[in-house]
């Protein structure tokens, strides 16, 4: 696998532990995920490298990322828990290593240097960062080579300012909390378009992020059906011109993952 280039949808593991989270990375990858997302503030590292080691995949035909817990952004902290990481995976490298929250970024620039050592030492193959604003975004991709920004996108959310910085830098905004926390799954305008598609709600929500440039997208799941049903959104038709503006003219003012110690978004 290319080293810079990420599949577009990926098996979200946020709140999954255990032989769940274990059974559904396990049957994902076998499904045909390429793409597993983790943290270590999820708890869950060693039971999605659990998973891995059970699919018994090829670690080239796999990407794999996770992020630095927010009490890890001092340089000697990178370089341990991310080593730590690698040992709960139980792989050599991740594809992909992230800041997970823009927190303690007086230190983002010794952060960042921290994390490209990892980089040089061939423990991580790409770096990139989660819940950033535009401004501080930009702020990191002076600082080092940044592929990613991670953050809540669905449509319930307006992402407008933050997907045009993403664009005009050449970095992918990957998408988590898909599905609005559930909420678009009861939407009348996406039942009404997925009836009308004979398709899943999830799956419109699904294919009117990556019918967009430059996102990729995490969702969550654990059933082999909910599972089987997300991948298969990469086989589907973009949605029409009708559909989409449905999507598109949704309010977009719903944020359902606001932490205390979250920015002050776009």
């Amino acid at each position: 696998m290319n080293p810079t280039t990420m599949p577009p949808l990926g098996l979200g593991t946020w709140e999954l532990t255990g032989s769940t989270c274990v059974d559904a990375v396990a049957a994902g990858i076998e499904m045909g995920y390429r793409h597993i997302d983790t943290a270590q503030m999820y708890g869950n590292e060693a039971d999605v490298g659990e998973g891995i080691a059970r699919a018994d995949i090829d670690r080239d035909q796999l990407w794999v990322t996770t992020k630095l817990d927010n009490h890890n952004h001092a340089p000697d902290k990178v370089i341990a828990s991310t080593e730590d990481s690698l040992r709960h995976l139980g792989l050599d490298r991740v594809d992909l290593l992230l800041i997970h929250w823009p927190v303690e970024l007086d230190e983002l620039e010794e952060t960042l240097e921290a994390m490209q050592e990892l980089v040089d030492r061939d423990l991580v193959s790409n770096l990139g960062v989660s819940n950033f604003t535009s401004e501080q975004l930009r702020r990191a991709a002076e600082a080092a080579r940044v592929v990613v920004d991670q953050v809540e996108y669905h449509a319930l959310l307006d992402q407008s300012t933050l997907l045009e910085a993403t664009r005009d830098m050449g970095i992918t905004l990957t998408a988590y909390s898909p599905l609005a926390r559930g909420k678009l799954l009861t939407d009348p305008v996406v039942t009404n378009v997925a009836g009308a598609r004979s398709a899943h709600p999830a799956q419109i929500a699904l294919r009117w992020l990556l019918d967009q440039d430059g996102v990729a997208v995490i969702p969550k799941a654990s059933s082999k059906d909910h599972l089987r049903s997300n991948l298969d959104v990469l086989d589907m038709q973009p949605l029409s011109t009708n559909d989409r503006a449905a999507l598109d003219d949704l309010p977009k003012d719903q944020r359902v993952i606001d932490p205390p110690f979250g920015p002050d978004w776009d």
